[in-house]
């Protein structure tokens, strides 16, 4: 983190700068905001997914810390799609079972937690909650639309945000190996009997062992999968 000194206006409570900024400024703010190498390692360079995990149970408060973190994560409208089942008693673990493709299941009933993540389908029922001032709006807008493109919508959604909560996760300290390898049908029926949710990844959670990781796989150059227009 920069330790170099930033000259900024005040800052009301709520956020905002009492007196507006120049460019300046806020260049500066938000360069004094870059994370360090410690904390890049942290949840990227260094963090592995997880294919073991040491035998300690996961806290509560921290799968709760890390879903906090990533709800602040940016979302269409603020539709915040995303829904969360912990498994981790022995019964539920066993209404997953049947779900879990060979290769995924060992582990999956070893892990300390397996994070269901789901997508509300109805997610714009709660507009007015999460998008006060235009709620009724696009509650309205939303729900009018043609059923593959509201799920279109909480599909995408939901899965950004489960990218929010991998790095969350990370930066809590904890590791995370999420699986597409699972039966959706087996766990919707299992856990969103009513149909109003649906699964798209399971997700083990725990600290992982290092041990069990595999070698990490050849990424892209920057220049192979980007360029500027």
């Amino acid at each position: 983190m920069s330790t170099v000194p930033v000259k900024t206006r005040p800052i009301a409570p709520n956020g905002n700068f009492g007196v507006p900024p120049t460019i300046e400024e806020i260049v500066e703010l938000k360069s004094a905001r870059s994370l360090d190498d410690r904390a890049l390692r942290t949840i990227f360079f260094e963090a592995r997914t997880a294919n073991g995990f040491v035998d300690r149970p996961v806290p509560h408060e921290l799968l709760e810390r890390a879903l906090g973190i990533a709800l602040m994560g940016p979302t269409s409208a603020n539709s915040l799609p995303l829904r969360v089942v912990f498994v981790e008693t022995p019964d539920a673990k066993e209404r997953l079972r049947p779900a879990m493709s060979p290769t995924n299941l060992d582990k999956t009933m070893a892990a300390p937690v397996t994070a269901i993540i789901a997508a509300d389908l109805k997610f714009y029922d709660q507009f007015p909650r999460t998008f006060p001032e235009r709620g009724e709006m696009f509650k309205g807008l939303f729900s009018g639309q043609p059923a593959e493109a509201r799920r279109g919508t909480a599909w995408d959604n939901a899965l950004l945000q489960m990218g929010y909560f991998i790095i969350a996760l990370r930066s809590v300290g904890l590791d995370a190996g999420p699986m597409a390898g699972f039966d959706r049908a087996i766990v919707d029926a299992a856990f969103f009997p009513d149909g109003q949710f649906v699964s798209q990844y399971v997700m083990n959670i725990g600290y992982g062992d290092d041990t069990k990781v595999f070698p990490r796989l050849p990424r892209f150059n920057v220049d192979e999968m980007a360029r500027f227009a």
